[in-house]
């Protein structure tokens, strides 16, 4: 019964918005070729490994999306750790939500635990510049 209560006051994620800045992996392929485009560039990728069910995953969403619509100059990808469970054994991911941030194909940061003002810290440190200060 708190399940269903909590639907009435958490929204569900939506992730798939096509106007938002993050990509959503449902696939490994997805996932694939937002790494190799990452591989390929020098930006910053921030991998959002989540669940539906998680109650801060679906809490910080929205100040991530905020986040990505910001940092233009970085890559923000959400996993549904349920979804893509190898992808998350291979960041090593044993909490949710976790974000691992990537540069030059490697792990430079992580934050875990829904905790916006860490991850946006982080974020500035690795970002080359953002589309506001």
């Amino acid at each position: 019964m708190g399940s269903f209560f909590s639907t009435l006051v958490t929204p569900p994620p939506a992730a798939d918005d096509p106007n938002c800045a993050v990509v959503a992996a449902h696939s490994k392929a997805t996932y694939d070729e937002q790494w190799a485009a990452h591989k390929s560039s020098s930006k910053l990728m921030v991998i959002d490994f989540s669940a539906s069910w998680c109650g801060p995953c679906r809490f910080i969403e929205p100040a991530f999306k905020e986040l990505a619509s910001r940092f233009t100059d970085a890559i923000f990808v959400k996993v549904d750790v349920d979804e893509l469970a190898e992808v998350a054994r291979t960041w090593k991911v044993e909490a949710m939500p976790t974000f691992v941030l990537v540069k030059d194909g490697k792990e430079v940061g992580r934050v875990i635990g829904a905790k916006k003002d860490e991850l946006e810290r982080k974020i500035r440190m690795f970002v080359t510049s953002s589309s506001s200060s």
